[in-house]
């Protein structure tokens, strides 16, 4: 409750001054929005952390996570603040990733048993293939945020899973970490999510925000899929992201396909989609929220059942394949849907004209 309260607190300050130190974002080119939005959420996530650690007595075991999402939270700032190469911001998840393999020892040894009943242990690539991990779900973490309430809706949905599983294998310092995380991101949907299509978002979160919770998902992600704790299988730990991960794969093949860089901002992800075929932006959100939490139960139920991990390693490529394959022709037919709308708009427009 301290953590809920001291989240809306910094909202609301960050909110106040975020024209005067450039925390804002225009409406313009690829974005839908119609007034200049705050980008503070992820500030105002990281404040109440700081206040948590100092105030509410976190272990001091969270110094290198903390130290990791800082680096991550400047570059964000700096990016939202004036726009950054890409280069220099994964210059910077590197750093942080580094932060979280040799200070906090947390890394992916074991990557589980993919293809036959034998774990595949990395062993001296254990190092760039966390890097790999990491970078990649700090960047679908960060492609998540394209509409109002989907990124905050996704990852409140990601901590609250592991923090029940933290607390009941009894890892009450993580705990700790993932309920501050899950009351900051209630906070921040209170301004965020779309509850009606009248009521867009009074607050964004920024790069500022998504690049370092992408970093706490990889961290919790990684530390609860390996040795000591091994609280989730590897591949339980892929389903848990399975959707953001499953888009951003899906989207980066097809930039490259059409000789474009995998990292070139677009408006082609399934959100994307979605909207237009006709649906709301908060009907849009509700419908990937649903689809996530099946990914999850999915994920859990597989490890809970003791289904071979294989079998999920192979599901789970499959299920890809066809997202990928449907991905390639829905933009398609969304186009033809569109425009035989915008047809029959314009000659109900028309009919209208000539019978006033």
């Amino acid at each position: 409750m301290v953590s809920l309260a001291s989240a809306i607190v910094f909202i609301l300050f960050w909110r106040s001054i975020a024209d005067r130190v450039g925390l804002v974002d225009h409406p313009g080119g690829r974005k839908r929005h119609n007034a200049s939005t705050p980008l503070v959420g992820g500030v105002a996530v990281y404040s109440t952390l700081i206040v948590s650690w100092l105030f509410l007595g976190l272990p001091a075991d969270c110094m290198p996570f903390l130290a990791a999402c800082t680096v991550l939270l400047v570059v964000g700032l700096t990016d939202d603040i004036r726009e950054i190469s890409p280069a220099f911001r994964f210059l910077a998840q590197f750093i942080a990733i580094l932060i979280m393999i040799y200070w906090a020892d947390i890394r992916l040894e074991n990557l589980g048993a993919l293809f036959t009943n034998a774990p595949i242990h990395l062993g001296i690539m254990a190092v760039p293939f966390t890097v790999f991990a990491g970078v990649g779900v700090i960047n679908a973490t960060n492609m998540l945020d394209g509409l109002d309430g989907l990124a905050g809706s996704i990852m409140l949905i990601f901590f609250a899973i592991l923090l029940v599983l933290a607390l009941n294998n009894g890892l009450l310092m993580d705990a700790s970490i993932l309920l501050v995380l899950c009351a900051t991101l209630i906070a921040f949907l209170v301004f965020n999510f779309r509850f009606t299509e009248s009521r867009p978002a009074s607050i964004f979160m920024g790069d500022g925000g998504t690049l370092f919770i992408g970093l706490a998902a990889a961290w919790f992600l990684i530390k609860f899929s390996q040795e000591p704790h091994n609280i989730v299988n590897p591949m339980t730990a892929v389903w848990l992201l399975g959707l953001p991960i499953m888009d951003t794969v899906a989207i980066m093949i097809r930039r490259i396909r059409r000789g474009r860089s995998p990292f070139a901002p677009d408006r082609e992800h399934f959100h994307h989609i979605l909207l237009l075929a006709g649906f709301s932006v908060r009907n849009s959100v509700l419908i990937i929220i649903g689809i996530s939490l099946v990914f999850s139960l999915i994920g859990l139920a597989g490890q809970w059942l003791g289904v071979p991990e294989w079998a999920m390693f192979y599901s789970y490529i499959l299920l890809s394949f066809f997202y990928f394959r449907a991905m390639c022709r829905a933009w398609k037919i969304m186009r033809l849907l569109h425009a035989y709308n915008e047809a029959r708009s314009e000659s109900s427009d028309v009919k209208t004209e000539v019978s006033d």
